[in-house]
This record gives structure tokens, C-alpha cells and sequence, in this order.
């Protein structure tokens, strides 16, 4: 029998990648402050998530999760919001026209401030200081004040949680996703890629075939699901107080979720059976993800479900692979036999940034545009072989025009990288490099649905 849950029940547990606040009253009371708050998410548009990646589970649509690897509060504007989702709907549509799959979308915003790191410190020049941890918890400055954890980053995370969001929705339903927009979508810097022909040719099909529909006497402004979107939130449940305080009752069920995110996910260093973060997620009604990384072991995985998802509910858990490119091919196969031996009902995606970072000889963190292809090539790869659907991607990505990783259609090398490096933790793919992703998925996707074409006479001849 599972012992009992509650929102607390965490803190009874071992816990990973906690930043050590020097205060902890100013701790509690912000933590209480929080837990006041309205709900950034309510869990309706949770459950909507979740019927939508149960779609994705049975192979009848696809995942595109993405956005920054860690929010900015100096960033934050809405420039960058509106560059950043126009760029998502321009993935999406390249997937959705190309390969006739619906497409759901869940951005890694309002939300995503808190980060994992492979050490609790940093040193430089023969300084140690607490290594930076995402805005909602200290500063990136080198010094000893910025990397002070303070609580009172919580509540302007709250806020600036709230603002994305406000904007979000009212870009998703207020008419910014018409289809009859979609070359407008284009941003300034994409009109001159390599990929900018390609784009172009699909949204003049598209317009072309909305004209057809118009005449023949289907008004397009009358069918809401060409004029407005879908558009969910995500992030790492990593500060774990500050979840809590965000946990609230469902009036309408009288179950817990999560009130920060549509989806959470766990990481893969927070990942243990018998801690905190597993400990916390387990109660939730929200739509999860899991980590898996190159140490994730078939049998400890499968005890990570039965704890995640006792009930075996479709859309419930997406298991989120981040193996590298080159060790793809040979750890993902035993994972997913023993996921589908068991008969467990998943989710599964590829993250190809992760286990993709190299250090460069110019001392910037950076990821190879062709690895990450690679890594997707191979996730897709896997599961024709296994007989598993390949279900989705979690990308690292922004719209706006940095260089961070090299390569690509522009083909960023080594020397770019310092032109427009402006991530505060990870190298992110730029506008111009994600759609050329889109493309390739749009590919990998009509690929394998053929495949899955050619299966039904056989299976219906059984």
C-alpha cells in the first residue's frame, strides 16, 4: 500500500538539487504568501492536456513541447513572447499541413525558471560561488549578493508567470493563430533562410486550399479551430515549495493539481523511486513527463510508472528520452521493449538537446544542429523497429535570432557563437534552425504513418 499523499508529503522525504536558503522564515512566509494566490492554470485545461496526449499515445497525433531552457526575468517582454510563439506556430503547421497530424502544443514557458545543476558551486578566477539556478531562486551575476538564493523570486516568477500566460491566451484565441495568417507568421530574420522558400510554398498551399473551402461555402472565420489554438504551459517541478504552494483542490472532482503548469515533468537527476520530486508528482492529476537519460534501467523505469501512473491512464505520463546522438540507437530499444512487454501506455518523445552539449574551443556551451537531428533520426528509427510511435519532441528553442548552436541552414560554426550568445544556462536552436527541424520531423512523421498504413490489411485480415 502507498502511504498516504498530501501536497507536504515530500518534505518527509531525501531531496535532490535543493538551493540552501540562508532564511528560512522569509522562506515560509513567501511560500504562504504563494499559497494565497490565484492559479496560474486551472485543472480543466489540465485535463483538456491530457485527453489531447492521450490522442498522442494512441498514434493519433504529435507532441511539439518547446521553449526556453531557462525563463528570464530581464527578457521577459512582449516582443519575445509574440517571436516566440509565432515561431511555434509556424512548427506547428509545417507538421500539421505536411504531415496531416494534429499537433499539440506545449511551450516550456511561464514557468520554466528553476534549473538543475551537476554541481552546487561554480568557480572562476579562484572564486567559488553557489552555481546560478535559474531566476527564480538567484541571479546569474558572479557575485556573492546575485547568488544568494532569495525566496523573493518566487513571487515575481508568480507574476511574470501570470503576464506570459495573459498574453499567451489572448494570442492563442484572440485571432494571432488565424490560418489565414500563416505567411504573416514569418519572422523578419527567417524571410532570408535557406528554409524561408519552403515555408512560403506551404503557406501559399494552405492559403490556396482555405480560398477553396471558401468557395465552395465553408467560411473559415466560422470554424474556430482554423481562426483560434490550443496552446498549454510546462515546466521542471524542481522547487518543490513553491509547487506546493501552487497545489490547490479541484472544486468540480476534489483532486489535487497542480496550478503552476498545464504539465510537469521530472528531471533526470531528481528521478529517484524513493524521493521527493517522484514523491510530489505521484499525487497530481496533472499530465506528466519523465526524464530518461543514458543511466535509466528497464526495470527501474517500469517501478517509476507503476508509482507515476498506477492506472495505466493514456495522456497521463510522456517519458522523455535524452540519451545523446550517439548512444540513442543502443539505450532507447530496451526501454521501450519493456514498456510495451508490460503493457504500459505511454507517451513517448525525444528531447535531442540534452545529451548533445559539447564545450567549444571558444569556451561556449553549444550543441551541433547535426547531432540533434541524429538523435531525432534515431528516436524515429527505434520505435519503426520496435513497433512503437514515435510520439513527440521537447526542444530548447527561442525566437529569437541568437547563435548557440552551430550549424544548420546558415551554418553557424564555432567563431558565430559569440556573435548573439544570450541564453543564461543552455544553448538554444533560434527560430531559423527549429523550423528546419519542423521539416525534418514533417518527413520522419509522413514516413512513419505510411508505415502504419501499410500494417492495417494485415492486422485487420487476422
Amino acid at each position: 500500500m502507498a502511504e498516504r499523499w498530501t501536497p507536504d508529503s515530500w518534505r518527509k522525504k531525501p531531496i535532490q538539487q535543493v538551493p540552501d536558503y540562508p532564511d528560512r522564515q522569509a522562506l515560509a512566509d513567501v511560500e504562504k504568501q504563494l499559497a494565497t494566490f490565484p492559479p496560474l492554470v486551472f485543472a480543466g485545461e489540465a485535463r483538456n492536456l491530457k485527453k489531447q496526449l492521450a490522442r498522442v499515445a494512441k498514434g493519433e497525433a504529435f507532441l511539439l513541447q518547446g521553449g526556453d531552457c531557462a525563463e528570464s526575468f530581464a527578457e521577459h517582454g512582449a516582443n519575445n513572447i509574440r517571436d516566440f510563439f509565432r515561431m511555434f506556430l509556424q512548427m506547428a503547421v509545417v507538421l500539421t499541413y505536411a504531415a496531416a497530424s494534429p499537433v499539440v502544443k506545449v511551450g516550456r514557458i511561464a514557468g520554466q525558471f528553476a534549473k538543475p545543476r551537476s554541481s552546487p558551486s561554480e568557480k572562476r578566477d579562484g572564486k567559488e560561488l553557489p552555481s546560478y539556478r535559474g531566476d527564480i531562486i538567484n541571479d546569474i551575476a558572479f557575485t556573492e549578493e546575485a547568488r544568494r538564493p532569495d525566496p523573493r523570486r518566487q513571487i515575481e516568477a508568480y507574476r511574470q508567470s501570470a503576464a506570459t500566460l495573459n498574453l499567451l491566451r489572448a494570442f492563442a484565441q484572440g485571432g494571432y493563430a488565424n490560418l489565414a495568417s500563416v505567411r504573416q507568421w514569418m519572422l523578419g530574420f527567417v524571410k532570408d533562410s535557406p528554409q524561408s522558400r519552403r515555408y512560403v510554398e506551404l503557406s501559399d498551399r494552405i492559403s490556396e486550399a482555405l480560398g477553396f473551402m471558401q468557395a465552395c461555402g465553408l467560411d473559415p472565420e466560422q470554424h474556430n479551430e482554423l481562426r483560434t489554438t490550443e496552446f498549454y504551459t510546462s515546466h521542471e517541478a524542481l522547487l518543490l515549495g513553491f509547487e506546493e504552494a501552487m497545489t490547490r483542490v479541484d472544486s468540480t472532482t476534489g483532486d489535487w493539481y497542480a496550478t503552476s503548469g498545464h504539465m510537469l515533468w521530472i528531471g533526470d537527476r531528481t528521478r529517484q523511486h524513493d524521493h521527493a520530486h517522484i514523491e510530489y508528482a505521484r499525487g497530481i492529476k496533472n499530465p506528466l513527463g519523465l526524464k530518461c537519460g543514458p543511466s535509466s534501467k528497464p526495470d527501474d523505469l517500469l517501478r517509476l510508472i507503476d508509482i507515476l501512473n498506477p492506472d495505466n491512464e493514456p495522456g497521463r505520463l510522456t517519458l522523455i528520452g535524452r540519451f545523446g546522438a550517439e548512444k540513442a540507437g543502443e539505450l532507447l530499444p530496451p526501454l521501450v521493449r519493456a514498456v510495451k512487454r508490460e503493457g504500459k501506455v505511454v507517451l513517448w518523445s525525444c528531447d535531442p538537446m540534452h545529451g548533445n552539449t559539447i564545450t567549444s574551443a571558444t569556451g561556449y556551451k553549444t550543441r551541433p544542429f547535426d547531432l540533434i537531428l541524429k538523435e531525432v533520426r534515431s528516436f524515429f528509427e527505434v520505435h519503426q523497429a520496435e513497433g512503437t510511435y514515435a510520439g513527440g519532441v521537447h526542444l530548447e528553442m527561442t525566437g529569437q535570432n541568437v547563435t548557440e548552436c552551430t550549424g544548420g541552414a546558415r551554418a553557424i560554426t564555432e567563431a558565430d557563437l559569440n556573435d548573439r550568445y544570450h541564453t543564461v544556462c543552455d544553448p538554444r536552436l533560434n527560430a531559423e534552425q527549429a523550423i528546419d527541424l519542423a521539416f525534418l520531423l514533417a518527413e520522419l512523421l509522413k514516413k512513419e504513418r505510411s508505415g502504419q498504413a501499410k500494417q492495417v490489411p494485415a492486422v485487420a485480415g487476422l
